[in-house]
């Protein structure tokens, strides 16, 4: 996928975080320890520092929801997180993305903290973020 495919996936997928640009993409996809899984819909992109990975994005286009890509692109993900030498990964998500927490949790995610006001909202009011982490190894 081109960094214009994954900024157009994210578009329609995110709402809280706020969507990231092409070049937003280009600069992860050019940064060492870069990890990215896709699908023919979605993609799940984060980095792998040392032995710690870390989850910064899943999306799955509307569309293609409930139909097991974003499962499969966090799987991917692990994968080659664990290629990469990672043995735990980490991840935020809003406490208010109770499709996305469900998701990690059946994956094997477990609570590991809470970040106060992490994202801000469309109203003004920010939203917590949970802190999710699995043992990969």
């Amino acid at each position: 996928m081109t960094p214009e495919d994954l900024a157009r996936i994210h578009a329609r997928a995110m709402i809280v975080p706020p969507a990231w640009s092409a070049p937003t993409f280009e600069g992860f996809l050019a940064a060492r320890g870069c990890v990215l899984a896709t699908s023919d819909t979605g993609f799940a992109l984060g980095r792998v520092v040392l032995d710690e990975a870390e989850l910064l994005t899943l999306a799955v286009d509307p569309d293609a929801r409930r139909r097991g890509e974003g499962r499969k692109c966090l799987l991917g993900f692990e994968k080659k997180a664990v290629e990469m030498g990672a043995i735990r990964v980490f991840l935020e998500v809003a406490v208010t993305n109770d499709a996305a927490r469900g998701l990690y949790a059946g994956a094997g995610y477990r609570e590991a903290g809470l970040r106060r006001a992490y994202y801000p909202a469309c109203d003004g009011h920010p939203i917590d973020a949970l802190v999710m982490s699995k043992i990969l190894v």
